[in-house]
């Protein structure tokens, strides 16, 4: 409806109890996924997240790796 211009943001914020400030969020979101708007896509920031949550948890890996590799080599001498 905001996009459209049939109503304002803070009309449709009002129309749906909430606030303005995530009603030009959503919009924003819409104009950037339609191509409209640079900054990333849905898509793009979900695999963004995903990436970054993998990142971390390959860290942690690695991390883990690290103290029983310190952990077997003190046992072994």
């Amino acid at each position: 409806m905001g996009r459209r211009g049939d109503r304002s943001v803070g009309q449709v914020a009002k129309d749906f109890d909430l606030t303005e400030t995530a009603v030009r969020d959503w919009v924003r979101q819409a104009q950037v996924d339609a191509g409209e708007r640079d900054g990333l896509t849905s898509s793009e920031r979900e695999e963004l997240a995903a990436l970054r949550r993998e990142n971390r948890r390959l860290r942690e890996d690695v991390d883990i790796l690290k103290r029983a590799t310190a952990f077997f080599a003190t046992e072994t001498r």
